[in-house]
């Protein structure tokens, strides 16, 4: 059972200009109290093609947590025009938005992006080159989120190798004392035997 469940994902100030930051409004319930840190993390996917233009724009630590609803604004820088390829600055892309606890990845909502310039421009020939960034509109299709969950471990570690240690010691206990009453039924069968054979003398 996950112990932190987003509840809501709003998209702030969508449309806006593409250099602009990204802002979220995220409000997730928490259902028992953290030892840790929540880790949110934006992604920008800069190309199709290659997982080498992907950006992070922000990740920063959200804690302590707690119990009951919660809610707060997530603000992201804008990608670095720098790292994307022209082919790729305009069209659709792909962000995500994601939260992990110990490491452990466990929430990811992704958004289709679409990148548009705002300056009539012949189709066939394509926008102006190069291509100026102040004129693109980035608009984020925040009715159509894929929500993906992932199982993983919320429990303590050093509680849970303790309860594997119980475990493992009881176990053997358990083992001993089957090996003991086997011991105890074989000499108790041996004596058996030996009375019989008294009688018979």
């Amino acid at each position: 059972m996950s112990l932190v469940n987003v509840t809501n994902m709003a998209v702030l100030s969508n449309p806006s200009p593409f250099s602009s930051p990204l802002l979220f409004e995220i409000t997730f319930e928490c259902l028992q109290e953290l030892t840790d840190d929540l880790e949110w993390k934006v992604l920008y996917v800069g190309s199709a093609e290659s997982s080498k233009h992907d950006q992070v724009l922000d990740e920063i630590l959200v804690g302590p947590v707690p119990v009951g609803i919660n809610k707060f604004v997530l603000q992201a820088d804008a990608p670095d025009r720098s790292c994307i390829p022209d082919s790729d600055l305009l069209g659709v892309t792909v962000l995500l938005v994601t939260c992990s606890y110990r490491e452990q990845e466990f929430a990811r909502v992704g958004y289709y992006v679409s990148n548009e310039y705002t300056v009539p421009y012949d189709a066939e020939v394509g926008p102006p080159k190069p291509l100026d960034v102040e004129k693109v509109q980035r608009t984020i299709l925040a009715d159509k989120p894929r929500v993906t969950r992932f199982p993983i471990n919320w429990g303590d570690e050093q509680q849970e190798q303790q309860q594997t240690d119980t475990q493992q010691e009881q176990e053997q206990l358990n083992d001993d004392l089957i090996d003991e009453n086997e011991e105890e039924e074989e000499e108790e069968e041996e004596d058996d035997e030996s009375m019989d054979d008294d009688a018979e003398i």
